[in-house]
């Protein structure tokens, strides 16, 4: 069984007591560079110049408010989760008729399809970790966040790539294989670039507790059956990985300009998603009702550590400390207190529009996340 590491007493592994998901507001400056380089006016290198300089800012900020794991804040990228799929061998950007639906708001229309076989050589991503590896210290370490191989499947068999998709993948179970594959090689590749955290987000599951995904298909479909080609598929992804590359999977139901795509409580896919996926942790939404209450947390494995997401990427207006704190109470009921972490629901900008709020107000949620932290576990985040 995994233990919880410590050093002196302080949690020396991610996830950390306060921790982050990973995708950070976009400054300004980097905003118009990203216009200029589309509109053809700045080259690709004058774009990452400006990459460059904001990130360093970026990973200055994240340690002066106290986090020990860093990233690039997805800075180099349009899509949490799009731009990954891009960088994989026989995937390609496309256009479509519609974006992705959310709460009063539609996305741009774009996605990933294929052109040929899928494979993993070469991803743009390794190379933006070495970047963010740099400043990585004994106090520090560098994360990498990319989107689960399940969001990666949902996304070739969406109604606009599904027929592509079959014609290149015939048999749904060489697809598999090869996502897989791919996957594999990345993580290969980040690992000896020196990652040892690495966060996979998926969104899948947010959709398959929610009703009305289950009224859209006709197709005999089942949460059971649809999960567990999930969580199979994410597992044989990240099989036999070093065993110091920490892999964690973050969940939420949607997070575009401050707006949710879906909503259902967990309790449907507790026993596949908590139970089954070989990861080490998992960051959860809990900051609206929308994640239903707690209780689905018994069926975390005992080796497993939950981050809750109480707090929301998505508000401006900080929590109420005291009501977290009950929060965290309630959920140590399920899991225990040792095993729990804090962090917000989601990043603060899963797309480069980035969520209704200001860099300032970004970054007081975060110190309001340590300051929680510190109450609940003590100075520097004891409590072994």
């Amino acid at each position: 069984m995994m233990t919880v590491a410590s050093k002196e007493g302080v949690r020396a592994e991610t996830p950390f007591r306060f921790d982050n998901v990973g995708s950070f507001l976009r400054p300004e400056k980097l905003k118009e560079a990203r216009k200029a380089f589309a509109k053809g006016t700045i080259s690709e290198q004058d774009l990452k110049a400006v990459e460059d300089e904001a990130i360093k800012d970026l990973i200055q900020k994240q340690k002066e408010v106290g986090l020990k794991a860093i990233t690039d804040g997805e800075f180099r990228r349009s899509w949490w989760h799009l731009d990954f799929m891009w960088g994989l061998q026989g995937a390609k950007k496309q256009d479509i008729a519609q974006g992705y639906k959310f709460q009063g708001e539609e996305t741009r229309p774009e996605t990933a399809g294929l052109t040929g076989k899928i494979s993993g050589e070469t991803h743009p991503f390794v190379e933006h970790f070495q970047f963010v590896q740099q400043f990585a210290d004994e106090e520090v370490v560098a994360r990498q966040t990319i989107p689960a191989p399940a969001q990666f499947l949902a996304e070739l068999q969406r109604p606009e790539n599904v027929e592509v998709t079959n014609k290149i993948y015939p048999n749904q179970d060489e697809l598999i294989e090869d996502i897989a594959a791919a996957y594999r090689t990345v993580i290969k590749d980040l690992y000896e670039a020196g990652c040892r955290n690495l966060q996979v987000d998926d969104c899948t599951w947010g959709m398959l507790v929610d009703e009305k995904y289950w009224a859209s298909r006709h197709d005999g479909a089942n949460v059971e059956d649809i999960g567990t080609l999930y969580v199979n598929l994410n597992n044989k992804a990240i099989e036999n990985h070093p065993e110091d590359l920490i892999i964690t999977t973050h969940v939420c139901r949607g997070n575009y300009h401050s707006t949710w795509a879906s909503l259902g409580a967990y309790d449907t896919i507790a026993k596949i998603l908590f139970a089954q996926e070989k990861v080490r942790a998992y960051y959860l939404e809990f900051d609206t009702e929308r994640a239903g209450g707690f209780e689905s947390l018994v069926n975390v494995s005992d080796n497993k550590l939950v981050v809750l997401g109480l707090f929301s990427s998505k508000l401006p207006e900080l929590e109420d400390k005291d009501q977290i704190k009950e929060r965290i109470e309630e959920a140590a009921k399920y899991v225990p207190i040792d095993r729990l972490c804090i962090s917000p629901q989601c990043g603060f900008a899963s797309t480069e529009e980035g969520n209704i709020l200001t860099e300032e107000q970004q970054w007081d949620k975060l110190r309001l996340v340590r300051e929680v932290a510190e109450d609940v576990w003590g100075e520097q985040h004891r409590r072994f």
